[in-house]
């Protein structure tokens, strides 16, 4: 087995929100700038693809990061009603 845990490791959003301007701004391919600041290319890609879902860029019908946890809060709720009954 390798040493890698099975957890994601987990960036706080200033992280992202920084990661994700740095690609947009410094010219470079996201896979240059994951290289850089030490996260993985497919994990940096998808940060700067949401971000152009919430800044209202995204195809339609892919779900903002609000809209996303909200479901996600909406799910977890009924999950818990189905549990009570």
């Amino acid at each position: 087995m390798g040493s890698k845990s099975n957890r994601s490791r987990r960036y706080t959003e200033e992280f992202k929100r920084d990661a994700v301007a740095l690609v947009r701004s410094s010219g470079k391919t996201v896979t240059e700038v994951a290289r850089e600041i030490g996260v993985s290319p497919e994990g940096l890609r998808n940060w700067v693809k949401q971000d152009t879902i919430d800044r209202g860029r995204g195809a339609s019908g892919e779900l903002t990061t609000a809209e996303r946890e909200e479901l996600r809060r909406l799910r977890r709720l009924a999950a818990e009603q189905a549990e009570t009954i």
